[in-house]
């Protein structure tokens, strides 16, 4: 009885195991891999690469970590070709995976599909959040933009002093119009402080209003050394600014808010300055053009009066003259009948004023005031003699003695007492014989006169 009850156990037992699903471990990866892959997709994740491992294959194998846990990551060759930088351990990384299982070992893992910086992507997504809140505002509106002046009376050029983008833009100004002054505002391009001072360039600009027309410029670099021009308060002073602005940030594949903001965005410093001022070169052709069709329709018009005083003078040839010349004789004969009538107008007219005026004259006869006045000058004249005599002698009493004294301290005195002032012919006075050896030619100064001598001994 025993054997019978325990014959059912056993046969129930094998049916159960023949209605098993058994699976083989690379059966169960394979399933666990898709159904991994279906449940997820595509993700995005931000970590820390470390244990990179780059084989001959081409692919990477790493693993992304963050404070408390990690994961086993790859990315094929295929695939790590198209990132914009070299992996490094130790990078802050924003990628973009699928998660899978590594069915060999059974491990569970990431393949990623696309890598980049992540403070790099940082920097994208605060650039995009900016850009389209200021577009939201309207500050990029094409319509707000200013149109710049033909020839600018002076260019303002907001940049670093010492970088390449001057030397490009000042090259290319005095290049194609050398005859516009350039006032250059320096400020740092790069850096925690840059964004400042190139805002309150900006606005200093605007106060002075010295410039028509701004240049931004800095030289190309990576998100990160152009990060000064993606400042918001850098877009609005460009907008409020009074002075168009044009941007030259970069290289022509870069792109920032002070681009967008400006009047007009300039792919590179270069040609910034090509599109501030215009073609000296074409406008010197141009002018040229212009004076060649003056001087043609000059000449037409010219021609076209030449033609006409031809027609003229033809035409007066043709017309007899004696009816005007009768005319004008008649004329002239009336205008000298008025001439005459009006110069005996004028005589009568002239007559009765001066009979008018002798009259008055005789009542205001001006002889006693002339008497008075000449017996006023007598007495005046004899005044003034009297003076000039008083004067004369005041003035020969105090030169008479002052003659006396110079008379007496006079070296001519001396001469007029018969002696003589002897000195050397072509030299000094001579005061010692022994400075004048025989064969010295001497000269004698008298009071009248003078000896020249010839000195034979001493």
């Amino acid at each position: 009885m025993r054997v019978l009850r325990g014959k059912p156990q056993y046969h129930a037992r094998m049916e159960r195991a023949e209605n098993r699903d058994v699976y083989s471990v690379s059966r169960l990866n394979r399933e666990v891999r898709v159904l991994l892959e279906r449940g997820f997709g595509s993700l995005w994740l931000e970590a820390e690469i470390s244990n990179l491992a780059k084989p001959s294959s081409g692919h990477w194998y790493f693993s992304l970590k963050d404070a408390t846990a990690q994961v086993r990551c790859c990315m094929f060759r295929q695939r790590n070709m198209l990132c914009a930088f070299a992996a490094r351990d130790g990078q802050k990384v924003l990628v973009r995976a699928r998660i899978g299982l590594y069915e060999p070992r059974g491990e569970y893992q990431l393949v990623i599909e696309h890598m980049e910086d992540a403070g790099l992507g940082a920097l994208k997504r605060q650039f995009e959040e900016l850009s389209a809140k200021l577009a939201a505002e309207g500050l990029f509106a094409a319509e707000r933009k200013r149109s710049l002046p033909m020839i600018p009376k002076r260019i303002g050029v907001i940049t670093s002093p010492s970088g390449a983008a001057i030397r490009d833009i000042l090259h290319v100004l005095a290049r194609r119009f050398a005859a516009v002054p350039v006032l250059i505002y320096p400020v740092s391009v790069q850096g925690t402080t840059a964004a400042a001072e190139i805002v309150a360039a900006v606005r200093l600009a605007g106060r002075r209003a010295e410039c028509d027309v701004l240049i931004l410029a800095r030289g190309g670099g990576s998100l990160e050394d152009l990060w000064a021009f993606n400042d918001e308060a850098l877009a609005r002073a460009i907008v409020a600014s009074p002075i168009p602005v044009v941007s030259g940030i970069g290289h022509e594949i870069d792109f920032t808010i002070a681009d967008f903001a400006a009047d007009v965005r300039a792919p590179t410093p270069s040609a910034a300055a090509e599109i501030a001022v215009p073609d000296g070169e074409e406008w010197l052709a141009s002018l040229a053009r212009i004076a060649q069709r003056l001087q043609r329709g000059l000449l037409r018009r010219v021609e076209a009066q030449r033609e006409r005083l031809r027609w003229l003078i033809g035409r007066a040839a043709l017309v007899s003259p004696s009816a005007r010349l009768t005319q004008q004789t008649q004329r002239l004969d009336d205008l000298e009948q008025r001439m005459a009538r009006a110069l005996r107008q004028i005589l009568t007219d002239r007559r009765s004023a001066l009979g008018e005026r002798r009259s008055r004259l005789r009542q205001l006869s001006p002889v006693a005031r002339v008497r008075a006045a000449a017996a006023r000058q007598a007495a005046l004249f004899a005044r003034l003699r009297a003076a000039v005599l008083a004067r004369l002698h005041l003035a020969r009493e105090r030169l008479s003695p002052l003659a006396r004294t110079l008379n007496a301290v006079s070296p001519l005195a001396t001469l007029d007492r018969g002696y003589a002032i002897v000195s050397r012919e072509g030299g000094g006075i001579l005061l010692d014989a022994a400075d004048a050896a025989p064969g010295t030619m001497i000269e004698a100064r008298l009071a009248v006169g003078r000896i020249r001598a010839k000195v034979e001994g001493s």
